[in-house]
């Protein structure tokens, strides 16, 4: 099939990979000339601009940084409703707000597009590998349409409801992981200043009940001061910034999104902003004075 992907950032071009992998066409376009190359030297063609891929393309792929970067690479001026014919299928696997995922179904609507929000969780390892998993809103036949597509770049596919609710379960998962390091930070600082060796203390609790992915993927790199980005602290503040203003605007009380969410902005003012988030290990160092690495 020829699909066209528009936006080619760390999550992008693993993704493009696993489609040409599996076959595929692609037809991509990104603002970052240097992401075009690397997609191009895999495999791909070039398209102008969104639009102009969107009138090759029966269906299109959006994975970008936020809901404004969306709004504009769709419905902006050489957007990708410009060149859509009736019937193309948009999907957009970034990370956005629900809200703004409904604004552009209604858009797509219209237009007699039919849409996707089908956002991933897993990282840059799991975008590499096509282990991503994906959270989808929609229509169902829609979905199963289009699923052996999304099984070229993940291995777990939920159709979670309506368009929206992708990302609405998306928030909950940025929150659960955000929430998750954290503690984990903070309980390896604890263990560190009370003389026991965070690698025992991970390897003791790993296979328990405090035991999780989060865990499993993060520990190791406190543990080794190894903060490179899988996610950056700054897509995670995002994400938090999202997950609140939903439930602002749902009257669901987040006292404890809203800790972590300071936490990384008190990290990110300290120029941590592009660090793995597993780097909330900082901030526990900056408040403690010990750092969980030897």
């Amino acid at each position: 099939m020829k699909i066209g992907f528009i936006g080619l950032g760390i999550m992008g071009k693993p993704m493009v990979k696993n489609l040409l992998k599996a076959k595929h066409q692609v037809v991509v376009y990104d603002i970052v000339k240097e992401n075009v190359d690397a997609a191009v030297a895999a495999g791909a063609a070039t398209g102008k601009n969104s639009a102009a891929i969107a009138a090759e393309c029966p269906l299109v792929i959006t994975m970008l940084p936020n809901s404004p970067h969306v709004k504009t690479a769709v419905l902006g001026k050489d957007g990708v409703l410009e060149g859509a014919k009736k019937g193309m299928i948009l999907i957009d696997m970034s990370s956005i707000a629900p809200i703004a995922s409904k604004e552009i179904n209604d858009a797509c609507k219209e237009k007699g597009i039919r849409m996707l929000d089908a956002p991933v969780s897993g990282g840059e390892p799991k975008a590499v590998d096509g282990t991503l998993s994906i959270m989808v809103g929609g229509d169902k036949a829609l979905f199963e349409e289009v699923k052996p597509i999304l099984a070229c770049m993940g291995s777990s596919i939920v159709l979670c409801g309506d368009v929206g609710a992708g990302n609405t379960t998306k928030l909950a998962n940025q929150m659960i992981v955000a929430g998750n390091i954290a503690i984990l930070a903070e309980a390896l600082t604890m263990a560190k200043k009370a003389g026991v060796k965070p690698q025992t203390v991970f390897e003791a609790i790993k296979g328990g009940l405090a035991g999780s992915t989060v865990m499993n993927a993060k520990a190791p790199m406190m543990i080794g001061n190894d903060f490179k980005p899988g996610f950056r602290i700054d897509l995670h503040i995002k994400d938090l910034n999202n997950a609140l203003e939903t439930g602002h605007k749902l009257g669901a009380p987040m006292p404890l999104t809203a800790e972590v969410q300071e936490m990384f902005e008190i990290l990110h003012a300290d120029g941590c902003g592009s660090d793995d988030h597993s780097a909330l290990a900082r901030f526990y160092e900056k408040l403690s004075g010990t750092r969980i690495a030897d």
